[in-house]
């Protein structure tokens, strides 16, 4: 999985994910207008691809979503942008043929919930603008999202960081349970409760970060999640694994994610290749 990359020569990415047979590219939805202008990136840059079978092949790969990040902004302004949101998913699935990039909206998201706090960050977020309302307001656009997601019969791409137990009381409120708890960052218990809901477990390359003291755990970690709830992922242009920490990532840096948990989970690339892409058919009805 992805967001469209900003600065980032997307010919070329897609060139290069096409040219190894890549079977899904998921570009992530993170504000509530954004899908348009993600679509038409997309769209020019398999424009730009001069082999005709592997634009053709860029195409067939590449899926989208609709949602959108929780930002404080956007919890204050929840209700007039998920009415946007919803305008904008119908305004997609309206036109075009089912072979178009614009027909290829296949899960609501990324949305959900995150409290960590990061003063210094591109945003200014702190923990002085989490009072009661925002806290509140924010469950309540996650939940808007999970409602959503059923009515439209579709998985969701679910962002949740330092907030666990909110992020399944969200969840359990609605009753809801299809699709992906994207980009991991708990502990096995964790896992478990969103497994036994039916949720489905995505890796990026924050795998590949950890210190010896906390290496075993992820490891424990990334052997406990079974094989048809395990998924990998890229998160472009954040997380780019190592050795390639600290600068811009592609989707094309999700070899080195399946490299780590391949030894890790003692199987083969092709194997854990294989194993993703059953469960994405699966996850999206493909």
């Amino acid at each position: 999985m992805m967001t469209t990359e900003r600065g980032v020569n997307g010919v070329e990415v897609l060139s290069t994910m096409a040219a190894r047979n890549c079977f899904f590219g998921l570009d992530i939805g993170t504000h509530c207008d954004d899908l348009a202008e993600r679509q038409s990136c997309v769209e020019q840059a398999i424009a730009g691809i001069t082999d005709g079978k592997l634009a053709a092949k860029a195409r067939e790969f590449m899926y989208f979503t609709a949602g959108f990040w929780p930002d404080v902004g956007a919890i204050h302004d929840r209700e007039n942008q998920m009415k946007i949101l919803r305008q904008s998913i119908e305004a997609a699935s309206a036109g075009g043929d089912q072979d178009t990039l614009n027909r290829k909206i296949v899960a609501v998201g990324e949305c959900g919930l995150d409290h960590h706090w990061n003063p210094s960050g591109e945003d200014g977020r702190c923990e002085s603008d989490f009072d009661e309302a925002t806290y509140r307001g924010e469950r309540e656009m996650f939940e808007s999202h999970l409602e959503l997601a059923r009515e439209l019969k579709l998985p969701v791409i679910v962002h949740s960081r330092d907030s666990f137990e909110d992020s399944l009381d969200c969840i359990k409120n609605v009753g809801y349970d299809n699709g992906i708890i994207h980009c991991y960052s708990y502990g096995i218990d964790e896992a478990r409760a969103f497994l036994d809901r039916g949720w489905y477990i995505a890796f990026g390359g924050a795998v590949t970060y950890n210190k010896k003291a906390k290496l075993e755990a992820i490891k424990d970690l990334l052997r406990f999640v079974p094989a048809d709830r395990f998924l990998c992922e890229t998160d472009a242009p954040y997380l780019a694994p190592v050795p390639l920490r600290g600068t811009t990532n592609t989707p094309v840096n999700v070899e080195l994610v399946y490299k780590f948990i391949a030894e890790v989970r003692g199987t083969s690339l092709e194997e854990l290749s294989n194993l993703v892409d059953e469960n994405i058919k699966q996850l999206f009805s493909l």
